[in-house]
């Protein structure tokens, strides 16, 4: 979300699917700023997948565009999702994978950024994450490891954007809270934080319940993900 955040700060407009997961975090970043976001859709206008995403995607409605290039009461055939993907690409600048499996949606719409001659952009995880691997697999490939905004900017000279400004906004703040160092950006157990803490049970999970009351993680069944 903080990436999409500061892309609109500079001045770009987010494009994504609006599916679950990474694809919905981008476009509530940019609604958080600029609100210069575009949804392309694997259904009909009419027929908003998935459903759980109805509310962002009249907020995306009022600030930003949604677009299909399907029949307007067309519902979720499995076999568009992939296809509207060349367009996410076609709209896109750069291509930015933040999670995906080595068989990922995310990975049709690299090789349709490829195609159309647009720069890569992966943000690197863990070797041991499943969701990491089809990122790695992309910078092995040639793909721009991405760290920050500033990283997917300076991509970009002719745009005119100052980096320097956005790059105070990437440093860690001084009163980041500890615990973060100890979450991963994949799935970490609360056993697993215990262990790196150090701290007693009932300490931890008053601070973990902090911590995602602030949104700073998301807390699953089986752990916790650092946002």
């Amino acid at each position: 979300m903080l990436l999409a955040q500061q892309l609109t700060q500079a001045g770009l407009t987010i494009t994504s699917g609006l599916a679950i997961g990474i694809d919905g975090v981008a476009h509530q970043g940019a609604l958080k700023e600029t609100g210069a976001t575009i949804a392309v859709l694997g259904t009909g206008l009419n027929n908003i997948y998935p459903k759980r995403h109805l509310s962002l995607a009249h907020k995306i409605r009022e600030k930003g565009l949604l677009i299909s290039e399907f029949w307007p009461d067309t519902p979720a055939y499995p076999s568009n999702f992939p296809r509207r993907n060349r367009i996410i690409s076609g709209l896109s600048l750069g291509t930015l994978v933040i999670e995906a499996s080595v068989k990922s949606g995310s990975l049709i719409t690299a090789r349709y950024a490829a195609e159309h001659n647009r720069e890569i952009f992966a943000l690197p995880g863990s070797i041991d994450n499943p969701q990491a691997c089809g990122c790695l697999k992309l910078i092995q490939q040639g793909a721009k490891l991405v760290l920050n905004s500033v990283d997917i900017l300076e991509e970009f000279p002719l745009l005119n954007i100052s980096p320097p400004s956005l790059g105070k906004e990437n440093k860690t703040p001084k009163n980041q809270h500890v615990l973060l160092d100890m979450i991963d950006y994949h799935l970490t157990s609360f056993e697993t934080i215990l262990a790196r803490s150090g701290w007693d049970v009932v300490t931890l999970q008053n601070e973990l319940i902090e911590l995602e009351i602030n949104g700073i993680i998301n807390v699953q069944p089986q752990g916790y993900i650092k946002l």
